[in-house]
């Protein structure tokens, strides 16, 4: 039983969303604190979002 929780665990674990979402989320973390910069932080922000779509959007 303990096998197939483990292995049950890892698959998900290793699935593509949460690989994504582990990269992807502290660049969009990043970026919202970079956007407080006045002048130049929207456009960074919206470049790292850019960024961070396409890295969810990669099937792995």
């Amino acid at each position: 039983m303990l096998k197939i929780t483990v292995l049950s665990l890892s698959m998900l674990l290793l699935s593509s969303c949460v690989l994504t979402k582990v990269v992807t989320v502290p660049m969009r973390v990043g970026g919202a604190i970079i956007s407080v910069i006045p002048g130049v932080g929207d456009g960074i922000d919206a470049a790292i979002d850019e960024t961070a779509d396409v890295i969810d959007a990669i099937p792995i």
